[in-house]
């Protein structure tokens, strides 16, 4: 199944786009420190260039690469992230172990690695394009985000420059289109899009068939999925044609791409 031309450099890849969710941080030594520098340099020493955090601002505008909207899950903190100041914040530890990473840190640690950005706030807009400024990150990130309306605003607010991916109203759309066989629906889902990046299934509904896959592609944006982590289905994810594999579990992701004479980093 043909690929379309990529139409950012962040997306230019001459095979599947493997990419490690928060690092590699699933197994071993390193379980449950994501987001953090050790996972994202783990997944970089299997050979990954790809590589996906989030993006949240402290109370005085620190960004970092965290997840979720609390603390208390990942960290020996309690309480909103947003409400503590990054004095507070580079305090903790994930895992009882590792600081959360500034995404600074993250962008500038990784000098040739590509980062998918997800931006969960809208209080860390402001400070984004100095971000990557200060790392030279532009041209290497695809800045996307959960709602329309901030993925919009991220995007302009590094210069509309970056590549980005369909948010979560587009996706929607995407697939309707490719369920009516409406192109037209399809057509307007992507524009401006580089990528869709889709579950496998969303409540109870198949998102990526082939039918879902060859409509974007028609479109001319690429279909990134996440997060699989299981050999199997990777395998008939990739036998569909999908542009790019999401994962947890980077070794199982890079070893099924190795199989197959796909893997490229």
């Amino acid at each position: 199944m043909s690929r379309p031309p990529a139409r950012h450099a962040f997306c230019a890849w001459d095979g599947p786009i493997a990419m490690a969710h928060r690092g590699f941080s699933a197994t071993g030594p390193l379980r449950g420190l994501e987001n953090c520098l050790p996972a994202f340099a783990a997944a970089v020493d299997l050979g990954y260039t790809y590589l996906e955090t989030d993006v949240r601002a402290t109370a005085d505008g620190q960004l970092v690469a965290f997840h979720d909207e609390h603390l208390d899950r990942v960290t020996d903190g309690r309480g909103d992230l947003s409400q503590l100041p990054w004095s507070q914040v580079r305090r903790l530890r994930v895992g009882g172990r590792e600081p959360v990473p500034t995404l600074e840190e993250v962008l500038g640690s990784f000098p040739r690695a590509r980062f998918n950005l997800d931006v969960k706030t809208e209080a860390a807009l402001p400070h984004l394009a100095g971000v990557l400024d200060r790392t030279a990150a532009h041209g290497r990130v695809l800045v996307t985000a959960f709602g329309q309306r901030r993925r919009r605003a991220a995007l302009a607010a590094v210069g509309g420059r970056e590549a980005t991916s369909a948010s979560s109203p587009g996706t929607a759309l995407a697939l309707a289109g490719a369920l009516l066989r409406a192109p037209f629906l399809v057509r307007a889902a992507v524009g401006g899009v580089d990528a869709v990046q889709v579950p496998v299934r969303h409540g109870g509904v198949e998102v990526v068939s082939e039918r879902f896959v060859t409509a974007v592609h028609r479109a001319g944006a690429q279909v990134h999925v996440w997060t699989v982590d299981d050999p199997v289905q990777i395998e008939a994810l990739l036998d569909l044609g999908v542009d790019g594999i999401i994962t947890d579990r980077a070794d199982v992701l890079k070893d099924v791409l190795t199989r197959r004479g796909q893997w490229i980093g």
